[in-house]
C-alpha cells in the first residue's frame, strides 16, 4: 500500500497521501519525522502560531522542502493541500481545531486528550456526530502500540491468563518538559496531569480489560515539581504523583502509580494483569513481556520473551507513533474505521477527570456523575 488512489474527473493515478500537521512542537516534529519513513505519505503543509516551532519543523524536512507554511488552522484547510491532517496543537486547542476540520470531510488523527474538560469533548462528539456524513477522526493513543504492550494486550485477550480480576500500571519518570510559552505548567491548559498525561493509561487500562470504569478513588499532590518556578508571578499547579484505583463494571479493578520525580529507575513503565490463570507483564523501554501460568511457573521463574518493535523511527515513543500513523494511514486508504475512537478519547479524559475529583474532594467519584453533568453542559 504505497499511495492513494486519486481520481479528477478522469482515469485513476497514484500519488502519495498529502498530510498536514496542525501543531509543530516536540509531538508534532514526532510525527512529522514518521511521516518521512511512512510509505505513501508526504507532509504538504505545516501550522504554527509560534514561528520558531514552524521552522524547526522546516528544518527537518529538509531546506529544499516546499512544504506550505501557515499561522493559522483555517488557512491550512482552505489552501485544499491536504488529504488529511494530523493536531497535535496544546490541549486547550483542540476543540474548535478538531471540529474546523471535520466540517471539511477531511480524516484527521488528533493527539491526547480529546479535550481539557468532559463538556468539550461532548461538543466534539456531538459536532462530527451531526455531521450528515461523519469523517474519519481518530484519537491518538499511541501506547497501545508500544510493541510489549500491544502484545500483552493480545495475549490478554487471547485469554491465557483467564479472566482478568487486576490491572497495574506503573508509571515513574522524569518531570515535564518545557513546552512553548509553558503551557503545560498550568492545570488550565492541560486539563491536569491525570488527564494530560495518564488518559494513555486509562485508555489501556479499558482497552485491557473491554469495560467500562464506574468508579474512581485516587490520592495525589505535587509534593516537588515545577514549585520553583514563576510565570508571571504565577507558581505551576500541576500535580506529579498520585495512586489512582479504577473499578470497572466487570467487576475488575486498575491500580495507576504515577511518579513524575522517579527517574533515577530502570522502567519507566510496568504494565501487569493478573487473571486466575496466570500474570502477564510488559516492561518498558527494556521491550519485555513476561508470561506466568498458574501450575506451570512460580515466582522468579516465568516464560521472558524479547519484543521489539518494528517501526524504522523510534521517536519519544519507543516506535508506537509511527505504527499508530501507519494503521491511521491505512484507515484513510482503505475506509475503515479508527481503531481509536472518540468515544475512547472521552472515557480517558473522564477517569482522568474522576481521579482529579476525588483528590480534591477526598471521596470516591462515580463515573455516572461527571458523565451526565457533561451531557447537560
Amino acid at each position: 500500500m504505497s499511495a492513494l488512489a486519486i481520481s479528477d474527473g478522469g482515469a485513476a493515478t497514484s500519488r502519495p497521501l498529502r498530510f498536514g500537521v496542525i501543531g509543530t512542537g516536540m509531538m508534532g516534529r514526532e510525527h512529522i519525522a514518521n511521516l518521512m519513513a511512512l510509505d505513501g505519505a508526504e507532509v504538504s503543509a505545516l501550522c504554527d502560531n509560534w514561528a520558531p516551532s514552524l521552522d524547526a519543523a522546516q528544518q527537518l524536512l529538509g531546506t529544499g522542502s516546499d512544504v506550505l507554511r501557515f499561522a493559522d488552522h483555517q488557512e491550512l484547510l482552505d489552501s485544499n493541500a491536504c488529504d488529511a491532517v494530523v493536531v497535535a496543537t496544546p490541549n486547550h486547542l483542540h476543540t474548535d481545531i478538531v471540529l474546523d476540520i471535520a466540517a471539511t470531510g477531511l480524516p484527521q488523527l488528533v493527539e491526547k486528550p480529546l479535550a481539557n474538560t468532559l463538556a468539550d469533548c461532548r461538543r466534539i462528539i456531538d459536532g462530527v456526530g451531526r455531521l450528515a456524513t461523519p469523517p474519519l477522526v481518530w484519537m491518538g493513543l499511541e501506547y497501545r502500540y508500544i510493541a510489549p504492550v500491544a502484545e500483552l494486550i493480545r495475549e490478554t485477550h487471547a485469554g491465557t491468563v483467564g479472566r482478568v480480576r487486576m490491572v497495574s500500571i506503573r508509571e515513574h519518570r522524569f518531570p515535564f518538559q518545557p513546552k512553548v510559552r509553558d503551557w503545560n505548567r498550568f492545570n488550565r491548559n492541560t486539563g491536569g496531569t491525570l488527564v494530560e498525561k495518564c488518559c494513555h493509561f486509562f485508555d489501556l487500562m479499558r482497552l485491557i480489560v473491554r469495560s467500562d470504569p464506574v468508579r474512581v478513588l485516587a490520592s495525589g499532590g505535587q509534593d516537588l515539581n515545577h514549585l520553583d518556578e514563576s510565570y508571571s508571578g504565577e507558581v505551576p499547579d500541576i500535580l506529579d504523583n498520585a495512586f489512582v484505583i479504577v473499578d470497572f463494571a466487570s467487576g475488575t479493578r486498575a491500580l495507576l502509580d504515577l511518579c513524575m520525580f522517579a527517574d533515577a529507575t530502570r522502567h519507566q513503565e510496568e504494565i501487569s494483569v493478573v487473571g486466575d490463570d496466570g500474570k502477564l507483564e510488559a516492561l518498558v523501554p527494556s521491550s519485555v513481556l513476561r508470561v506466568g501460568l498458574r501450575g506451570r511457573d512460580w515466582i522468579g521463574n516465568v516464560e521472558e520473551r524479547e519484543v521489539t518493535s518494528t517501526a524504522p523511527v523510534e521517536g519519544h515513543h519507543h516506535g508506537s507513533s509511527f505504527i499508530e500513523l501507519e494503521r491511521f494511514r491505512d484507515a484513510v486508504i482503505c475506509g475503515t474505521p479508527a481503531e481509536s475512537t472518540l468515544g475512547d478519547g472521552l472515557w480517558s479524559v473522564a477517569i482522568g477527570h474522576a481521579a482529579h475529583r476525588s483528590i480534591d474532594e477526598g471521596r470516591p467519584v462515580m463515573l455516572d456523575e461527571l458523565l451526565n453533568a457533561a451531557a447537560t453542559t
